[in-house]
């Protein structure tokens, strides 16, 4: 097969791969996307999606489709005695908040994500190259050069970078060398399995827990499925039969009407708890599992790597196009400081879920990701006070009701949607005029605006192509605005003191 050239090599088409693919496909950087199975992989695999997340779907465009095969779900907590309880309601505070429009995390199988995130890559002329292994690589301080083997057939791909979304086994992280630091507890195991089920109902996510073990059927929204996962014994082999998985829930219900009557997909679970030492090597990149995996407690894995993607990509967009390489410097101090922290919280659920043998079912900004920002990052300049509630490199937040001067009424994130720079104008503040940022001069028709940027009459805001606060002036310095974008492009950009 003849070689290929391309600007970005990705390995590995799961959400990570190709939440990637999208976001570089979206600006016209070109790509290729290798994935070493055959074909799209089965399984619900993780099934919730964070309401970040969801706001980065909006982003893309594909909301809908996800929402559409998509369900919140509270949780059904059975004790010992038969008695029952809800948990994990969205707590009121969350509720009707024209800044927050997904206050709630979602169930869905991890294949609708990829489905529909395959879909809008066939739209944006893109594919997935499946059936396709990295073998081995070589980076120099210009390219790497990938060895691949597609249908028994070695060839190459040259490409300026390579990113590595191959997940914990990754072939890409370990050809670099670097450290997956952390450990494997062989200890904690779990069944994981899709399952057909009688007997249950599908309103909520139901969890039984016995004297030493823990068991849960959750419904797989769009399906006539559910995912089943319960605890494996040290020394115990994993088995699938039906029988042993009927079992297994008998005991640790204590008996239940659900009858397990088909298992479609099965996997095991164990308890890997790793971080990658870097996520840089030259022009070698790291995202999603290949950086970072933890225990599925909390439902972080697949959006810290969704999120990953969405903050490398328009980076490598902006470097490919012009900007200064030291860009790139700031993906791993933005993202691996969200990795430590995901990690921390997901062990503690953890170690609270072996304790008291139920899926801790609390949910806060911290775990649907919604604090999640970059302050104090070289991309964050503002001139507020420290105290402020809203700081440069905070997330965006959203609002409704607003009409712009082109006749546009609704959500700010709709006007932001695309991927692009964006320059929120207050009061009468001048607006620089700059090639590739939308200047947004909009009527706040419910004060909702105001209340999540608390401007002056001449704030200005420039947020982000991965919907983060870049720049806040209070002073309505359009000056700190240019110079932004023009140090970002040199590479002389440096936080600002006190951010």
């Amino acid at each position: 097969m003849t070689d290929l050239s391309t600007t970005v090599l990705i390995v590995g088409a799961g959400p990570t791969g190709l939440t990637l693919a999208c976001q570089l496909a979206r600006r016209g950087v070109p790509f290729e996307i290798i994935e070493a199975e055959e074909g799209a992989r089965p399984g619900s695999r993780g099934k919730g999606l964070q309401p970040r997340s969801l706001e980065v779907l909006e982003d893309l465009g594909i909301i809908d489709e996800i929402l559409a095969n998509a369900q919140t779900m509270p949780m059904t907590a059975i004790a010992p005695d038969g008695s029952s309880k809800r948990v994990g309601e969205v707590p009121a505070s969350l509720l009707n908040r024209s800044d927050i429009p997904y206050p709630a995390s979602v169930i869905t199988p991890e294949w609708r994500v990829e489905s529909a995130l395959r879909a809008l890559l066939d739209e944006l002329g893109g594919a997935v190259r499946f059936g396709t292994r990295l073998d081995s690589f070589l980076a120099s301080s210009g390219d790497v050069v990938a060895t691949v083997v597609d249908a028994g057939t070695s060839r190459t791909i040259r490409a300026r970078w390579l990113v590595g979304c191959d997940g914990g086994h990754s072939v890409v992280r370990k050809g670099s060398g670097i450290p997956f630091v952390g450990e494997t507890r062989d200890d904690v195991r779990m069944l994981v399995a899709d399952v057909a089920v009688d007997g249950l109902d599908r309103e909520s996510w139901h969890m039984w827990r016995s004297a030493d073990n823990m068991a849960s059927l959750c419904p797989l929204p769009s399906t006539d499925l559910f995912q089943f996962q319960a605890g494996i014994a040290p020394g115990d082999e994993p088995d699938f039969r039906l029988d042993h998985l009927q079992a297994t829930l008998d005991e640790i219900s204590g008996g239940t009407a659900a009858r397990i009557i088909d298992t479609p997909w099965t996997s095991v679970w164990r308890a890997n708890i790793r971080l990658a030492e870097r996520y840089r090597v030259g022009n070698v990149f790291l995202a999603g599992d290949a950086a970072h995996i933890h225990s599925p407690a909390g439902g972080q894995g697949m959006n810290t790597g969704i999120q990953d993607a969405t903050n490398l990509g328009w980076k490598l967009a902006a470097v490919a196009t012009g900007a200064d390489e030291s860009l790139l410097s700031t993906y791993e101090e933005e993202r691996r400081p969200v990795a430590e922290h995901v990690l921390a919280m997901s062990n503690e659920r953890m170690a609270a879920m072996i304790r008291d043998r139920v899926m801790p079912a609390t949910r806060d900004l911290s775990t649907i990701q919604l604090d999640i920002g970059y302050r104090g990052s070289r991309l964050a300049r503002d001139d507020r006070d420290e105290r402020a509630a809203l700081r440069a490199g905070d997330r965006a937040p959203d609002a409704t009701g607003l009409t712009t001067r082109d006749g546009f009424r609704g959500r700010l994130f709709e006007i932001l949607a695309g991927g692009t720079w964006s320059l929120l104008k207050f009061g009468d503040a001048p607006a620089p005029i700059i090639d590739g940022v939308r200047v947004i001069d909009a009527l706040d028709t419910d004060g909702s605006l105001a209340a999540a940027y608390a401007p002056s009459e001449r704030t200005l805001v420039l947020i982000r192509p991965d919907a983060y606060v870049a720049v806040i002036s209070d002073a309505g310095d359009a000056d700190a605005i240019t110079a932004y974008l023009r140090d970002l492009r040199a590479g002389t950009l440096r936080a600002s003191a006190g951010a």
